[in-house]
């Protein structure tokens, strides 16, 4: 028997608890902040369609630190549909969660945060949105799954980059794929995707 104590799970890996049992994050509460659903052109637009619309869809992932182990993230949401220059549809929502984070080390704090709670969000967002579309006389729209991982990449990317920009440097030892703000907020970036 050792003594060593094992590391905890890699929440980049999907593993959202420590060898010893003990959670690394809970879900607190889930809920929508924020829906919308814009059907400019009808009815002329649910007879006149033809073909498959083209959708655009822009994700954005948010966090706010409410307490010490405690943050609501925020999973927008926003899905543009049009067949040629007619607008078919807008829809929009941010859904939230409140999630509590257990004892882990800092370097895996922005991980849980900006890819496992949003990840955990995400089934129920996409759900509002193609009952949503549906709704307002369209075939369901059925986002397909988002990879986190590679968008909190991204945003790590692009904060090294403008760190870089203003002559910054990383901190020694700060995680290199975190991206850092002084409040728990993220910087509000935008990622978007054609399907």
């Amino acid at each position: 028997m050792s003594d060593q104590t094992a590391a905890p799970t890699d929440p980049t890996a999907g593993g959202t608890s420590t060898p010893d049992g003990k959670p690394m994050m809970l879900v607190n509460a889930q809920y929508v902040k924020d829906l919308s659903f814009e059907n400019p052109n009808a009815p002329q637009s649910l007879s006149q369609q033809q073909g498959e619309p083209n959708v655009q869809i822009a994700i954005d992932v948010n966090a706010n630190q409410i307490a010490e182990k405690a943050f609501e993230v925020t999973l927008s949401l926003r899905a543009e549909g049009t067949s040629g220059e007619t607008a078919l549809f807008i829809v929009e929502i941010a859904y939230a969660g409140i999630f509590s984070i257990g004892e882990v080390p800092e370097e895996y704090l922005a991980p849980l945060v900006y890819i496992e709670a949003p990840r955990q969000l995400f089934p129920f967002a996409r759900a509002i949105v193609a009952d949503a579309v549906r709704d307002g006389g369209f075939p369901p729209l059925l986002i397909q799954p988002i990879d986190f991982v590679a968008l909190y990449q991204q945003r790590a990317a692009q904060a090294q980059a403008e760190q870089g920009a203003a002559g910054g440097a990383p901190a020694s030892g700060a995680p290199a794929a975190a991206p850092e703000s002084g409040n728990g907020k993220d910087d509000g970036k935008k990622f978007e995707f054609e399907l």
